[in-house]
């Protein structure tokens, strides 16, 4: 749309002659622009295909006077040159390898202006949005709005839908936002509730294909996470001291955490746990069913009990956890086990970028439902290419509570090419990695990359109660960012920075000379589901990735 200009009239002066002369009336025209704006259409798409395609059946105009909670996000700056300087802190032969930038020095390079950030805030406001928060990378302008003003501001009509495949409704945009201002935004969160984020927590089902007899040292012989870590590390001198460990946030009761250690008998100092309410959320859980986040904690504690805190980021919308755990920079080993369909699945990746550039890393559980298909497509983000995505193996232990002895995948662990388009990353390009015995894709983006333990055979507590019968990747990704820690405790050590995104390093690793003495790699197995399968082979496979954990001996190097 072209802008629009007018112009307006300014009485400069009416000037007076001397006392022998007639008055005179002088009328000056100046032209200015004003100050209407362009309309600015973000480049993410926010309608739904099932609204699109009528396939959710419209029941009426959403509540005028509802209002909802929106982050609205701008795009970064220098995207190219940011592309280029994650390319060098990640190649051991450039002199910025590894030189993570802060929340300063990243926002001062690559997030919004002041100016365009107080601009979309003066907007907000402008146009009846109550603004909540904003962030220290001037990357989200959180608010609330009534729907009224809601399509109004952006001229679109939020609508209620019949939900094509789930017992409910949802609300939805029946157009993409615009909106009359002079910077350009990149999304907006908030504005349908067609797929929230939700957990992957799987259970023991009878005659489950490779369910084995449980073998572990808890109640019941159910693995503990202290088992995890007994199979996967078998030291004691790293405890993660000096690490923290962010988990995507969901509402808990701490007592259930406690219960768990005082069933098990270890000890537990309850301070180590810490919730971050974001933009006002409500935390309180009362009798919520709260097994995967007292699953998150008590894996990623398990593995690494000596960190400094294990914090719980909760929010209402997906963007401002993941932000928060930007913006705070406090945990550089990150997970979350949950999974969505977004919009538009690119609609994180600003943050994403920002985690490899401070040198965050961010497990997500690839889910447990085995080989991605149409029919089971891959929960975004576990498909990102800036995440390290985490499938399943089922573990077998030397006695309850002793060291690892073999490993084959896990049916259920989710893997394959990605439904959600994203491009194969440079990481997977390199020689050797994608081949005709794993049959990867050439030009998408490939999953799991790593995997750990997560067949139904662990024990855990929630809603007041303990049993044995639960897993998939919910509990790998977590243990995984529990290994992280120690391997950032001992770079600390070494006088080493943290090793930051891993995918860089392990897909080098894996194509190397020392896989073999780094990883197990898991060849036995497949993770059909009745729409595809695939096989666990030798080196990378879709079904546990790179193979399980690095071992303990490949601790000390960083790379």
């Amino acid at each position: 749309m072209r802008n629009r200009k007018g112009t307006r009239k300014i009485a400069i002066s009416r000037g007076l002659a001397a006392a022998s002369c007639v008055a005179a009336i002088l009328f000056l025209f100046l032209s200015i622009p004003s100050h209407a704006q362009q309309r600015h259409t973000p480049p993410t798409r926010h309608v739904r295909d099932a609204v699109v395609n009528g396939q959710a059946r419209w029941l009426g105009a959403l509540r005028p006077t509802q209002r909802l909670q929106l982050a609205i996000a701008l795009p970064l700056r220098n995207q190219a040159e940011l592309d280029d300087l994650l390319q060098q802190l990640y190649d051991p032969q450039s002199p910025s390898y590894h030189q993570w930038l802060s929340v300063e020095d990243f926002t001062g390079r690559f997030g919004p202006t002041q100016a365009d950030y107080e601009a979309v805030v003066q907007f907000a406001e402008a146009n009846g949005m109550t603004v909540t928060s904003t962030t220290p990378n001037q990357m989200l302008v959180d608010v609330t709005a009534s729907v009224a003003d809601i399509n109004r501001t952006f001229r679109v009509t939020m609508g209620v839908y019949e939900h094509p495949t789930e017992d409910r409704t949802f609300y939805a945009p029946d157009r993409e936002p615009s909106a009359d201002l002079g910077v350009q935004l990149w999304h907006i969160t908030g504005m349908d509730d067609f797929s929230p984020p939700r957990p992957k927590l799987r259970f023991a089902q009878p005659g489950e294909p490779m369910l084995h007899t449980f073998a572990g040292s808890g109640p019941g012989g159910g693995y503990l996470g202290s088992d995890m870590r007994k199979a996967y590390y078998g030291g004691t001198a790293l405890t993660g001291a000096g690490q923290s460990i962010g988990l995507f946030g969901l509402n808990f009761n701490l007592s259930d955490v406690q219960l768990y250690y005082n069933n098990i008998g270890q000890s537990f100092n309850s301070s180590v746990v810490q919730t971050i309410a974001i933009n006002g959320y409500n935390t309180s859980c009362g009798s919520c069913d709260d097994g995967e986040p007292v699953i998150d904690i008590v894996e990623s504690l398990s593995m690494a009990p000596g960190v400094n805190s294990v914090i719980e980021y909760e929010a209402a919308s997906d963007v401002d956890v993941f932000n928060r755990m930007a913006t705070d920079n406090i945990a550089k080993q990150l997970s979350a086990s949950v999974g969505w369909q977004p919009a538009d699945s690119s609609s994180n990746e600003p943050i994403f970028k920002e985690f490899a550039a401070q040198g965050q890393n961010l497990f997500v559980s690839s889910g447990d439902s085995g080989a991605f298909s149409s029919s089971n497509p891959s929960y975004y983000p576990c498909d990102d290419p800036y995440i390290t995505s985490v499938g399943g193996t089922d573990l077998s232990t030397n006695g309850a509570g002793g060291s690892w002895a073999s490993e084959s995948s896990w049916v259920g662990s989710s893997g394959g090419p990605t439904t959600n388009g994203f491009a194969i990353p440079s990481y997977q390009q390199l020689a050797g990695v994608i081949n005709s015995s794993n049959g990867g894709s050439t030009t998408l983006r490939n999953m799991p990359d790593v995997s750990m333990e997560a067949n139904t055979d662990n024990y855990f507590c929630a809603s007041g109660t303990c049993s044995n019968g639960v897993g998939g990747t919910s509990l790998s990704a977590p243990r995984w960012a529990g290994f992280l820690a120690l391997v950032n405790q001992q770079a600390a050590i070494n006088g080493k920075s943290s090793v930051g995104f891993l995918n860089p390093l392990l897909y080098s690793i894996g194509v190397g000379s020392s896989y073999n003495s780094d990883f197990h790699d898991i060849t036995s197995g497949n993770n059909s589901n009745g729409s595809a399968s695939h096989n666990a082979v030798v080196g990378y496979d879709l079904v546990t990735g790179g193979g399980q954990a690095l071992r303990s001996s490949a601790l000390p190097s960083t790379r």
